[in-house]
């Protein structure tokens, strides 16, 4: 069933609910004298349940894959990804958004990241506007989220009004809906078809959740890009052969794969790429296709042919 949230006769009722609830406020025992610890013993504890966080995530790898598998599908069939959240969450899918084009070569408007309080929010805290569900719903439409598209809700505590509007929205059109949360009993886990929801725990400062709740949300997202990259066929092997060379430092590694997929020198990799206009994937087949086209031919019937 769909929670769909904000309308004024159930917003209250559902806040009422759902605040107290909420795992991610829970306060962690083991943390309860931090105040009292030196600087090593509070890097431990935090290092400590970081560690908690990592074992989370595996546990719920089954519902990554499926998530991962469904982006694939959606982007196979010239659909478009959107992460959306408020706070660290929106931050997050933000950032792993507009990692993906000079990584993978992947189109920039086809994995865009909304952040509740617009990009003003990615550089100072604009706490209230995550309640602000209805600026969700308008960035949504405005973009003319369709039934192709797929909407990744971002939230640790599972009851952010913006990323739940998100949901929503997805919900009335047909596009795919993914929630990652914290809270598998949350609304948004509700909503969601797939809900990557890893059980990290009360934070080491209670309700903290930029602490465990942003990295099992890092760990999910760059996991979930990269393996839908891989999956399109963006890498060979493990090496980027579609990334963007847009710094001296790219640039020079795009040559150094180039060289090594390819097995040219430094000069005809260069030549190539410049060609190529800084299009790894087009300077390897050129380079490629000069490689084949440079073999000698082989006369029937020697041993080769048979």
């Amino acid at each position: 069933m769909v929670h769909i949230l904000d309308r004024p006769e159930r917003r209250a009722r559902v806040e009422s609910e759902s605040s107290a609830a909420a795992p991610t406020e829970a306060a962690l025992a083991a943390t309860s004298d931090l105040d009292c610890r030196s600087t090593a013993e509070i890097l431990a504890a935090i290092h400590a349940e970081d560690r908690r966080a990592v074992d989370a995530v595996g546990a719920v790898l089954p519902a990554l894959a499926c998530a991962a598998d469904a982006l694939t599908d959606v982007l196979a069939g010239g659909g478009r990804w959107f992460n959306v959240g408020a706070g660290t969450s929106g931050r997050l899918g933000c950032l792993d958004a507009a990692e993906i084009p000079p990584t993978f070569g992947f189109a920039h408007d086809r994995i865009e990241g909304l952040i509740a309080g617009g990009p003003a929010a990615l550089m100072r805290a604009r706490e209230g506007a995550e309640d602000n569900a209805e600026s969700a719903r308008t960035a949504l439409r405005a973009r003319e989220l369709g039934p192709r598209d797929a909407v990744v809700a971002i939230s640790a505590s599972g009851r952010t009004p913006y990323a739940l509007a998100g949901l929503e929205v997805a919900y009335q059109v047909g596009a795919r809906r993914i929630a990652i949360t914290c809270d598998s009993d949350s609304p948004l886990a509700r909503a969601a078809e797939i809900a990557i929801a890893p059980d990290t725990g009360p934070e080491v400062i209670a309700g903290s959740t930029r602490m465990k709740g942003g990295l099992v949300q890092k760990m999910i997202l760059h996991s979930l890009s990269t393996a839908v990259m891989v999956r399109l066929g963006r890498v060979e092997g493990n090496r980027m052969t579609h990334l963007r060379p847009g710094s001296r430092k790219l640039w020079q590694r795009a040559l150094v794969l180039l060289q090594e997929l390819s097995g040219a020198d430094e000069a005809t990799t260069l030549d190539a790429l410049e060609r190529a206009c800084g299009d790894v994937a087009e300077a390897l087949a050129m380079l490629r296709a000069q490689h084949r086209a440079a073999l000698p031919l082989r006369r029937p019937g020697t041993r080769s042919d048979r």
